[in-house]
């Protein structure tokens, strides 16, 4: 799986989570669930219907965005890198 940086890709978000975001995006749109099913990824992912990268991937998202809330995370930097 390719892996999707801000810097290395240009990508328009440049919030800290935009990487991961990126390939989260990535693994669900290239899912089964979203090609042959013509799902959402919303709808795959609440129906558990994509491959546990996925899953891990969102764990991840949701610990960066969770990392950029905790005032003890500043010094030690944001989750995801």
């Amino acid at each position: 799986m390719v892996s999707f940086a801000p810097d290395e890709v240009g990508l328009a978000d440049k919030s800290p989570c935009a990487g991961i975001r990126a390939d989260l995006k990535m693994c669900l749109l290239e899912s089964d669930c979203c090609r042959k099913d013509k799902k959402t990824p919303r709808e795959c992912l609440q129906a558990h219907l994509v491959p546990e990268e996925c899953m891990q991937l969102r764990h991840t998202f949701f610990e960066c965005k969770r990392s950029l809330l905790d005032n003890r995370r500043r010094f030690r930097g944001h989750k995801g890198y």
